[in-house]
């Protein structure tokens, strides 16, 4: 089993999570220390990868400004998603090597995390030969995508429970022209526990990745990434 801080966030802002988990890896490429898992839901924004082009954005800018909808270029990998409240986000914090992974076997090993969450609510998600992520029949209910950076992990994935869907007609979601995107609400015909799924999610880790998950407070996990001052 390996040693994980479990951070279980209602909400942060996608600044906060991008320089929280940028911290983080900075601070495990220098140390042994736990690996770290981050749950949490985020105000609506776009991130676009790696490999995205700004033709996948459908609207004019102007639109998303008066939407309130922020863009993000993120080093993940893939192309263009929404973020959003109803949809929640895992970050996972990884040292790959010390976990016997290799960037594959982690997204694989994500995609599996949510196809047995999913079935826990009675939802049979499966893959799609040669596209990230995973699907409802033709519909696409959650995407995956990391980034690794002196061998450890960040980013990772995002299930829609309940989000604004509507929000995924101003883009191609993943690149991808025509993909239609669904929730687990619309699937199930009613409200999603957010803390059963929470919970089930977290479960299906520490199942797929050999988790010993303690809780950490985001004061420790922010302290952690601020510079100590100089004493002088």
């Amino acid at each position: 089993m390996f040693p994980t801080r479990f951070l279980n966030l209602e909400h942060l802002s996608y600044d906060a999570a991008l320089e929280l988990m940028r911290g983080l890896v900075e601070i495990k490429r220098r140390s042994n220390g736990p690996e770290v898992l981050i749950l949490v839901e985020h105000e609506p924004i776009f991130t676009m990868g790696r490999r995205a082009e700004t033709s996948d954005i459908l609207v004019p800018q102007d639109d998303l400004a008066e939407k309130g909808i922020r863009v993000y270029r993120v080093e993940r990998g893939g192309l263009i998603t929404y973020h959003g409240p109803g949809q929640l986000m895992a970050y996972p914090i990884f040292h790959l090597r010390r976990m016997g992974l290799g960037a594959a076997e982690l997204i694989h090993g994500l995609e599996e995390v949510i196809i047995n969450t999913l079935s826990g609510f009675g939802i049979h998600g499966k893959r799609k030969e040669a596209r990230r992520g995973v699907w409802f029949e033709s519909e696409k209910i959650a995407s995956v995508g990391v980034a690794v950076r002196g061998g450890v992990s960040f980013h990772g994935l995002a299930l829609n429970y309940d989000p604004d869907l509507s929000h995924f007609d101003l883009i191609n979601p993943c690149g991808l022209s025509g993909v239609r995107m669904t929730s687990m609400a619309r699937i199930l015909g009613k409200p999603v526990s957010a803390s059963k799924l929470r919970e089930t999610l977290a479960h299906h880790f520490t199942r797929e990745f050999k988790l010993d998950l303690t809780q950490w407070p985001f004061s420790h996990a922010r302290d952690s990434i601020q510079p100590t001052p100089a004493i002088l």
